[in-house]
């Protein structure tokens, strides 16, 4: 599911985290220069008008650092709502006259690459050919009514695709689905009791997904594990494990490295697809899987 409010301008920003940290408004420092000076305070100007923050926003410009474009400088921004923080970049020519929205690329660099060196199948849930043409790797949260729309899909892709391997990522989003981590951890304990285990659990969790609430959230895990086969005190001890809560944690903090700001995000070969919709996941499949020039 989509944050909300802040994601006004995710649009414009190349990444999102969420986070409590104060973030002060955009003051130019004493190490810049007047030039540089006149740069941060266009550029928080600028933004500010292009995006309606008014001083509810906490906007912060800066550092500036040497962009690969002659003349520009990389202009880091960080902008603050509420609870919900997110950053990114933007490029604004040195006389501070332009100000570039996007992201630059250089054209003989793969812009794939760099997620699919941390979109790793270790230690995950995953299905499918190990040397598989194409993986696919869904970042999911277990109460996330989209998730539940793309578990559906992935069946007929599966059955479609039995050249893609599916690996299964953990982001509950907490401050709006309350249960989503107690899912994640029996997700991770039915993993650690087995593969199978876990596509059986997760299954079970989507399927009866308007059946859970906070308040049963446990024992429905543990229904769902018992049927799974998972012995039940091994299951209850796991999940109240600190190891199970640091893997959650470790798929988290890789949507994190990875930009993600909602759930369901799927990346196909390093390739995003943000709500996993089933028409754009078989275009870059077929992309993918096409013969190479």
């Amino acid at each position: 599911m989509k944050l909300r409010g802040i994601l006004i301008f995710t649009a414009m920003l190349l990444f999102a985290v969420t986070s409590d940290a104060q973030t002060p408004s955009s003051t130019p420092s004493a190490a810049n220069s007047p030039e540089q000076a006149h740069v941060i305070s266009t550029v928080d100007s600028f933004l500010r008008n292009l995006f309606s923050w008014g001083p509810a926003y906490q906007l912060k410009v800066g550092p500036l650092k040497e962009a690969t474009i002659p003349g520009f400088y990389e202009v880091a921004i960080e902008v603050k709502f509420q609870e919900q923080t997110q950053g990114g970049v933007v490029y604004a020519s040195k006389d501070g006259n332009f100000i570039i929205r996007g992201e630059l690329y250089k054209a003989s660099d793969d812009p794939f690459a760099a997620a699919r060196a941390l979109l790793t199948s270790e230690g995950s849930p995953s299905k499918g050919l190990a040397n598989a043409k194409v993986t696919l790797v869904e970042f999911s949260d277990f109460e996330c009514p989209h998730c539940r729309e793309l578990h559906e899909s992935l069946k007929s892709i599966e059955t479609k695709y039995p050249q893609v391997r599916i690996v299964f990522k953990n982001l509950p989003i907490e401050h709006i689905h309350p249960w989503a981590m107690t899912a994640a951890l029996a997700g991770r304990c039915a993993f650690q009791s087995s593969p199978d285990a876990f596509w059986k659990i997760e299954a079970q969790i989507f399927d009866q997904q308007d059946l859970i609430s906070p308040e049963n959230a446990y024992d429905k895990m543990a229904e769902f594990a018992a049927s799974a086969g998972i012995p039940s005190d091994g299951f209850r001890t796991c999940l109240a494990d600190p190891a199970a809560k640091a893997a959650v944690d470790a798929d988290i903090v890789l949507a994190q490295k990875l930009n993600i700001s909602s759930t369901p995000t799927v990346f196909i070969n390093g390739r995003e697809a943000v709500g996993g919709e089933p028409t754009a996941l078989e275009q870059l499949i077929d992309y993918e899987l096409r013969p190479k020039p």
